[in-house]
């Protein structure tokens, strides 16, 4: 059988002394809840502060849990790529996060509707999770997803987005995100990837699942076993451990008396990619010094000759290829006085982060999303990535920097203001806004946007004069500014300005005084 190369470096860790006073900053938001729930000893938030869209519904077949009795419920209405995103912070920059979203379907899309809808699930422009719960709610079980990033701002964004398969309204059950210690994963650069989790077990163990307060970030271990279960409690101090597992999952193991250990692990099969391996070992036999073995993963070698005492061991890859159905084999060392053994398990799909639009445009666009009253629904996250899911009405660049080129938002219904800052989107080719509502003065600032080709502000209600600015604009060939309430002089820089196309835009006014403008010519002065 062929093999294959260890891309990511293999590393034995064992024990270390450790502090973590620090409790890690958490969220738990209950998603189209309207008040506060307490629940297993914590208060679970409604999602109101985090989010302005979709609708808050009551689950008609609900779980016994209070957390799945509610949902929020995005309208779904044909619109292909359309994403709506949960804003959750103030969050540290640069700190590690673990993210939980949970789905219970409950029939939330009515009697038509039996079959959960699937669709695309993103953090902070990355392409996490396609979420599909058919199987899970046909067995009446609900369905988690639980990743880990970094964050970049001073949020986080956990985006729904509609895909080719999404034939009724996504929905969420609850998001819970944790802090996570300095120490826990960072073997990953998380300024280059992410985790998706793709199985964490506590082997030898059948009862509920292990997680908060034994694990100290409420990650969840699932109960892997039976297959030889011992029960033991090793002197194991997990403080020790980088990744701080739950101390619990040391109480029992899979062992095999004689020969080797075999199992297949994780239990379904996987996609071909690149994958996080970590693996845990605590020995409470009195006499420790003779468990060893070696370990390999579809017959390629993991790691050789470990020896495995009371105080405990860790094995990871930080990149191991994985491909359909795994098998794990735990081979013991000739010699060795006693058989292989495991007491806990993760694996993580490593996700390649999406590319970010220049930070300078990201702020530029909040500011005008403030100034309007009714933005488009779509309008939070990361303005451009994934691919297929930038904001409505936006166009990006493409190349090394990922800038805002152009902003559509024509007939849209909106109302308000625009925002000076518009003048920070140095690289915007076209702003067309006309046939909306908005109101207030035509900001001076345009000026700055030297490379702004076409300019359309028709039919709104702004007021005030047309700034002289506006002929500074180095390569503007299109001014659509009729039926407005404008007033004053037509700027000479306007009237001035070579390559102007006049036609049908400022022609019309001077001529006929569009209803709402009072405009002038400069021409006789």
């Amino acid at each position: 059988m062929g093999t294959f190369p260890l891309l990511g470096s293999l590393l034995l860790f064992y024990l270390f002394s450790a502090s973590f006073s620090q409790p890690p900053q958490s969220f738990r938001i209950n998603c189209g809840a309207l008040a506060p729930v307490d629940f297993d000893d914590e208060q679970w938030l409604p999602d109101s502060d985090f989010i302005s869209v979709g609708t808050a519904r009551t689950v008609p077949n609900p779980s016994a849990s209070p957390i799945l009795s509610t949902v929020r419920s995005f309208a779904q209405e044909g619109n292909m790529n359309k994403r709506f995103c949960y804003e959750i912070g103030p969050v540290i920059r640069s700190a590690i996060y673990m993210i939980r979203t949970t789905y219970f379907y409950g029939e939330v899309n009515g009697e038509s509707q039996k079959s959960p809808p699937v669709f695309n699930q993103i953090v902070d422009g990355t392409l996490w999770a396609m979420v599909n719960t058919t199987d899970d709610y046909a067995l009446n079980r609900v369905t988690y997803y639980e990743g880990v990033f970094q964050a970049v701002g001073k949020t986080i964004s956990v985006c729904l987005g509609v895909n080719e398969h999404t034939d009724s309204d996504p929905f969420i059950s609850a998001i819970e995100m944790f802090m996570l210690a300095d120490s826990v994963y960072n073997s990953t650069d998380f300024g280059k990837f992410g985790l998706s989790l793709v199985a964490r077990h506590n082997f030898g163990y059948q009862g509920p699942i292990v997680r908060s307060p034994d694990d100290p970030f409420d990650r969840f271990w699932q109960p892997f076993g039976p297959n030889n279960p011992v029960a033991g409690v090793p002197n194991v101090s997990v403080s020790g451990f980088w990744n701080l597992p739950s101390a619990k999952i040391f109480e029992t193991r899979l062992t095999a008396d004689t020969g080797a250990l075999e199992l297949q692990w994780p239990q379904g099969p996987l996609q071909s990619s690149m994958y996080y391996i970590a693996l845990y070992f605590a020995d409470d036999s009195v006499s420790a010094s003779g468990r060893s073995f070696s370990i390999s993963i579809n017959d390629v070698q993991y790691f050789s000759n470990l020896s495995v005492t009371s105080a405990g061991v860790a094995v990871f890859a930080t990149q191991w290829p994985l491909a359909g159905l795994t098998n794990i084999k735990f081979i013991p060392v000739a010699g060795s006085d006693a058989g292989p053994l495991i007491n806990g398990g993760e694996v993580f799909s490593i996700l390649m982060l999406g590319r970010r639009t220049l930070v300078r445009d990201v702020i530029a666009l909040q500011s005008i999303k403030r100034s309007l009253k009714n933005p488009p629904d779509d309008w939070s996250g990361e303005p451009c990535f994934p691919a297929g899911y930038s904001w409505t009405g936006i166009t990006c660049s493409n190349g090394t920097r990922i800038r805002i080129i152009s902003i559509n938002l024509m007939n849209m219904g909106l109302s308000g203001s625009l925002s000076p800052a518009i003048a920070n989107l140095t690289a915007l080719n076209i702003l067309l806004l006309g046939n909306n509502s908005l109101s207030g003065p035509i900001p001076s600032s345009l000026g700055a946007l030297k490379h702004l080709e076409i300019l359309g502000l028709e039919n709104n209600q702004f007021d005030g004069t047309i700034p002289s600015s506006l002929g500074e604009i180095r390569d503007l060939g299109e001014l659509h500014v009729e039926n407005n309430n404008l007033v004053g002089n037509i700027p000479r820089s306007l009237l001035r300005k070579p390559g102007l196309n006049f036609t049908n835009i400022l022609f019309d006014v001077l001529s006929r005084f569009t209803p709402g403008n009072n405009l002038s010519s400069l021409s006789k002065r």
